[in-house]
C-alpha cells in the first residue's frame, strides 16, 4: 500500500485542504500510518487526537485513528475542542505525539491536521517526509488499542492556575468554533461578568468568519461591548491558538498591541527578558519592550518558527501580528489564545489602568492592512532576493530575517514571501499618511523593477 497526498495540502506548518477536492479520508488514514510509524522509530507507543467542530472532522477523526492502530501506536482520544487544549494534552498526558483535526481559521469547507511530535512542533521538513513515506508506503505493521479522555474540565482548571487578575466586565466570542465549550466553562470560573457570544460549536460559521485579526469579523462583538458598556472584549479563531480584542470603545487592538500589554506583567517580573515577535509587527511594539527593560527580537512570521525561536532564546513571552500568543512563562510554550485571554485580563489588572487608557496610551501609527499579492511560485523567493540586493546597493536600512524589512525616517514597509500560498505580503507603518504614501510608493517602485504589480487590493 502507498499513499500520493495532493501537494497543495502539504504545508510548511501543517497539512490542510478542501475536503473532498484536496483533503480525503484515504489521507487521514495514510498521516496516521506514517505518523504511527515516525513516534515508532523514535521509541514512541501512544498518540492523542484531538478535533475541532467542523461538518467533516468527526469522520477525518475516525479515517486518522484507524490509520494510527494499523501501525502499531495506542491512541487516546480528547475529543473536540480548540487545538491548544490537543497541545495541553500532549504536554501532560503520557503520550509521544499528538494530532488535532482542524481547518484553523479557513472557511467552512476546509480541513486538515496539525501535529505535535515529542512536545516539539512537527513542521516544514517533517511533513514532506510523511508526504515521501506515504508515497513509498513505508509504514509500521500493528494493532494498537484505543481509548477515550475527558480532559477539559482539567485543561479548564489549568487555565486558571494561580489566577489573580480583577473582575471585569467582558465580552468573549467564540465565533462557533471550537474554544466555545471551553470558554463557557472559563467565564464560570473567572470572577467579574461575562457576555458570551456564538459559543456553541457550528462547522458552518453562521454568524462570521472565525478570524479575529480581520475587523469585519469583530462587528457583533462591538455591538455586545457598546450595548452593555462592557469593559472589553476578546474573540478566537476557529481552532481557538488566536486571540483578538477591542477595548470598551470598541478599538481593535491588534496582535502586536496585546504583546505589549502582556509583556509589561512579564518583564516586571523577569528584568531583561527576551520577548520574540514576528516581522510584521509595529516599531512601537519593539521601542515599548526595550522601554520596559526587556530585550525586544524581530523573528520570522510562523508559529513553528516561532515556538523553535523561544526555545532557543528561553524567551518567557512571544506573539504574533496575526493574534497567536506563546507564553512560556507560567506556561508552556505554545500558542493558546484561551490561556492569552486569562493573562491578559491579568495584565489590565496589575498595569492597574482601565483597556480604554491602556489603549489611548499607545503610540497612533497610521499602517497598512497586510497586503497580498498572487505572484508564481517559481518566482516568490526569486523576487524577494531581486528586492534586497537593489536595497543593498541602494545602502538602504534592511533587516533580512524575514523577507525585507525596511525603516526610513518615514517609519518602514515589509516584503516578504507567504510561507503557505503563492503570494508576496507587504505591510507599511508610518508617523502621518503622507509618510506612508511616501512608503507605499517604495514598495510599488521595488515591485515594477521585478515586473510586479500591487493588486487591486491595494489601498487602505
Amino acid at each position: 500500500m502507498t499513499h500520493r497526498f495532493d501537494p497543495t495540502s502539504l504545508r510548511e506548518y501543517d497539512i490542510r485542504g478542501v475536503v473532498g477536492k484536496t483533503l480525503s479520508t484515504d489521507d487521514a488514514r495514510a498521516i496516521g500510518r506514517t505518523f504511527a510509524t515516525i513516534v515508532r522509530r523514535a521509541g514512541g507507543t501512544r498518540v492523542a487526537v484531538g478535533r475541532d467542530g467542523r461538518i467533516s472532522s468527526p469522520a477525518m477523526e475516525t479515517a486518522l485513528v484507524e490509520g494510527l492502530l494499523a501501525s502499531g501506536v495506542d491512541v487516546i482520544r480528547t475529543g473536540m475542542g480548540p487545538t491548544p487544549q490537543l497541545y495541553w494534552a500532549e504536554a501532560e498526558l503520557e503520550v509521544d505525539g499528538g494530532i488535532q483535526i482542524t481547518g484553523s481559521h479557513n472557511p467552512a469547507e476546509y480541513n486538515g491536521f496539525k501535529m505535535v511530535l515529542q512536545h516539539l512542533p512537527f513542521f516544514g521538513e517533517d511533513i514532506q517526509k510523511l508526504g515521501r513515506m506515504a508515497a513509498e508506503g513505508d509504514w509500521e505493521e500493528g494493532q494498537g488499542e484505543v481509548a477515550d479522555a475527558d480532559i477539559v474540565d482539567d485543561y479548564v482548571g489549568r487555565l486558571m492556575a494561580g489566577y489573580s487578575g480583577g473582575a471585569y466586565r467582558i465580552g468573549w466570542d467564540a465565533g462557533n468554533g471550537a474554544a466555545g465549550p471551553v470558554i463557557e466553562k472559563l467565564t464560570k470560573l473567572l470572577p467579574g461578568e461575562h457576555h458570551l457570544l456564538f459559543t456553541e460549536v457550528d462547522g458552518n460559521f453562521p454568524n462570521h468568519h472565525p478570524d479575529p485579526t480581520e475587523e469585519k469579523n469583530l462587528v457583533h462583538l462591538k455591538a455586545l461591548v457598546a450595548e452593555k458598556g462592557l469593559d472589553f472584549g476578546v474573540a478566537f479563531d476557529g481552532d481557538g491558538d488566536r486571540i483578538g480584542a477591542i477595548d470598551g470603545k470598541g478599538r481593535v487592538i491588534w496582535g502586536d498591541q496585546i504583546l505589549s500589554i502582556l509583556a509589561e506583567p512579564v518583564l516586571r517580573e523577569l528584568p531583561g527578558a527576551t520577548i520574540i515577535a514576528d516581522v510584521k509587527a509595529s516599531q512601537a511594539l519593539y521601542d515599548r519592550i526595550a522601554e520596559l527593560g526587556g530585550q525586544p527580537l524581530m523573528w520570522k512570521t510562523g508559529h513553528s518558527l516561532i515556538k523553535t525561536k523561544m526555545k532557543e532564546t528561553h524567551a518567557p513571552l512571544a506573539g504574533e501580528m496575526s493574534g497567536h500568543i506563546f507564553f512560556a512563562h507560567e506556561f508552556y510554550g505554545f500558542d493558546d489564545a484561551q490561556y492569552a485571554a486569562v493573562r491578559l485580563i491579568r495584565a489590565v489588572h496589575m498595569i492597574g489602568k482601565s483597556m480604554n487608557e491602556i489603549k489611548d496610551a499607545m503610540p497612533v501609527m497610521v499602517n497598512t492592512p497586510e497586503m497580498r499579492f498572487q505572484v508564481d511560485e517559481s518566482r516568490k523567493f526569486a523576487v524577494i532576493d531581486e528586492v534586497l540586493d537593489r536595497l543593498e546597493t541602494e545602502g538602504a536600512d534592511v533587516n533580512r530575517t524575514d523577507g525585507a524589512r525596511v525603516t526610513t525616517p518615514d517609519g518602514w514597509w515589509l516584503l516578504r514571501a507567504s510561507n503557505t500560498q503563492d503570494v508576496l505580503v507587504a505591510r507599511a507603518e508610518a508617523k502621518d499618511q503622507a509618510a506612508l504614501d511616501r512608503l507605499l510608493a517604495q514598495i510599488d517602485a521595488q515591485l515594477a523593477a521585478s515586473g510586479l504589480e500591487r493588486g487591486p487590493q491595494a489601498g487602505h
